[in-house]
């Protein structure tokens, strides 16, 4: 059914918007083989903790039915949009998108399964950009700080909730749709549920004050800053590159790859990333130069030269042919989350217009919400505050010590749990919890809108009762459950048990057995024959009468040495026993 409005005409740039089975669309004419994008708006941040990975989910689903072939097409999902894209002949992207939509409006479900483990496996696989653990700390585990999860809901989603989402989430009126040619292909298909366009969600925080920094364990330094979106901050991002590049690689040789990244976040604001990486050696003296380019910038020592050569490089992107076909899919986006793009001509204008003091404002804005990853010791000398490890309070419950160690402990109240060790604690509260997993075994798993997380192990602790857990799971929302399957015995953890005891010491004992055999008659014997010459007195044989005894006192002396030493044995290996 190829249901679409009559368009008005391509637009200044060349773009045309019209409609197809009442998604939004936007076309531009290349030549060459034809490509096409189906856009929804929904992603990682849009889900929960545990339903994470539902979105990913239904894009593999409705991907399943392509198959095998030489089409070039794909599938993403990021944190806020879920993309279909292909590129082959008009047919071949009719069929494509057509096949989409069927998958859509009737997902697959023998497949369900088999294509959660093939996330779990593509997963497993996966490599992390190095800025990946700033989305936790900066948003915690919700809206976009999901995206530093796994995606836990796979374990146990149901065909109901993915089909409901599917039903809710991938509707015509969520969708954009990006075409690049002058018509709309005829025999398109693409029937969806009407519904409605759902904004993008409010992002969370889990910081209570930047700048600030944290510790990580990648071999470089990471910076991430939100910032409003404007054309001086993606300008400032290209400086802040070849800045970086030439103090940290070309000057002070301390990394490899030292450069910065803007990219749209949502409608309204763009996230900052600069990273630089060194080796293990070089890392405290990277932190420090890595400090002095921002201060450097903050200051406005911001050389001419630069700004004019990243205005060159931006301005220098309208120049290239088809512009509007190249344009199209960044612009299909902004369309989805209702961003109003600029027009050439008005970009244009705004590069042109960026100065170096715009550049200096955008620095001193990046270190203001600037939160830091560095891989040794902080940087609290920069002015940079420790993002928070320990929870600011802890709830008042009774306590229950750990097995093996009675300075770490829990406390379990009516309001949530905290869990003490040496140097840190961490408390979630049950109204503030995004997600409970629970274990037959008796285990709880919570983890906070903060990020922090605490494991119950009724194992680990004394005294804890069913009684004490059913508080838990009556407290903690019903939305933020999930029932887990039950753990193999040898993954239940178990507390330590005594150190084995050591072998028998059988040398020793021999040796103890040696020294009483010489010992003892020694004793027996010296001390005898010392009694019986106090008892006689002087003899007239005295010469001979001395050596006698000079031995028997030998053999005294040597038995009252031996048996002491014999008997400190004996206790030695019955120790060891």
């Amino acid at each position: 059914m190829d249901l679409h409005t009559a368009a008005p005409g391509p637009d200044a740039d060349g773009i045309t918007t019209t409609t197809v089975d009442g998604i939004r669309t936007v076309l531009a004419p290349r030549s060459g083989l034809l490509s096409a994008g189906l856009l929804f708006r929904v992603g990682r941040a849009d889900e929960t903790l545990p339903t994470s990975g539902i979105t990913h989910l239904v894009e593999h689903l409705a991907l399943h039915r392509h198959g095998l072939g030489d089409l070039h097409y794909n599938g993403t999902t990021g944190a806020l949009h879920t993309h279909f894209h292909v590129t082959g002949t008009t047919a071949d992207v009719v069929e494509y998108l057509n096949g989409v939509c069927a998958a859509l409006r009737d997902l697959p479900m023998e497949r369900l399964e088999t294509e959660k483990e093939i996330l779990r496996t593509e997963a497993a696989g996966k490599s992390r950009g190095p800025g990946h653990a700033a989305t936790l700390w900066r948003y915690g585990s919700r809206s976009y700080g999901l995206t530093s999860y796994a995606e836990v809901g796979l374990h146990h989603l149901t065909a109901d909730q993915v089909r409901a989402w599917a039903q809710t989430r991938f509707t015509a009126g969520n969708a954009v749709l990006w075409i690049t040619g002058d018509t709309v292909p005829e025999g398109l298909d693409l029937r969806l549920p009407a519904g409605a366009w759902h904004p993008v969600p409010a992002a969370t925080s889990a910081l209570p004050a930047t700048p600030a920094h944290f510790r990580g364990e990648e071999g470089g330094v990471v910076l991430t800053a939100v910032l409003p979106r404007s054309t001086e901050a993606g300008l400032f991002a290209d400086v802040l590159g070849k800045e970086l590049f030439r103090e940290l690689r070309q000057k002070g040789g301390y990394s490899y790859t030292a450069t910065a990244d803007y990219s749209p976040r949502d409608a309204d604001h763009a996230t900052l990333t600069a990273y630089a990486d060194a080796l293990p050696q070089k890392q405290d003296a990277l932190v420090g130069a890595f400090v002095d380019v921002f201060a450097k910038l903050r200051a406005g020592r911001i050389e001419q030269s630069d700004l004019d050569a990243v205005r060159a490089g931006a301005l220098a992107q309208f120049e290239t042919p088809e512009l509007a076909a190249r344009m199209l899919p960044g612009h299909a986006v902004d369309v989805l989350l209702r961003h109003r793009t600029p027009t050439v001509a008005e970009a244009k204008a705004e590069i042109e217009a960026v100065t170096v003091a715009d550049l200096r404002r955008v620095a001193q804005d990046v270190w203001a919400d600037a939160l830091m990853q560095v891989p040794g010791r902080g940087v609290d000398w920069a002015g940079l505050e420790p993002a928070p490890t320990d929870s600011p309070d802890l709830v008042d419950g009774r306590r229950h010590p750990a097995v093996e160690d009675p300075g770490v402990f829990l406390r379990l109240a009516e309001d949530g749990v905290s869990r003490v060790s040496p140097g840190q604690r961490v408390t979630v509260r049950y109204d503030a919890c995004s997600l409970m997993q629970v274990y037959p075994d008796g285990a709880r798993h919570l983890v906070g809108h903060d990020g922090f997380t605490v494991t119950v192990e009724p194992t680990l602790y004394h005294r804890i009762t069913p009684a004490e857990l059913a508080v838990i799971d009556a407290a903690v929302p019903p939305s933020a459950v999930v029932a887990m399957p039950p753990r193999d015995p040898s993954r239940i953890p178990r507390p330590a048990g005594p150190a084995p005891a050591a072998a028998p010491a059988r040398r020793s004992i021999w040796f103890t057995v040696l020294l009483w055999v010489l010992g003892l008659p020694g004793l027996i014997i010296g001390g005898s024959a010392l009694l019986l010459a106090m008892a006689l007195g002087d003899s007239h044989d005295r010469i001979p009468q001395e050596n006698a005894q000079h031995l028997l006192n030998w053999l005294f002396l040597a038995g009252a040495f031996l048996i002491p030493w014999a008997v400190c044995l004996d206790r030695r290996v019955k120790g060891k026993n």
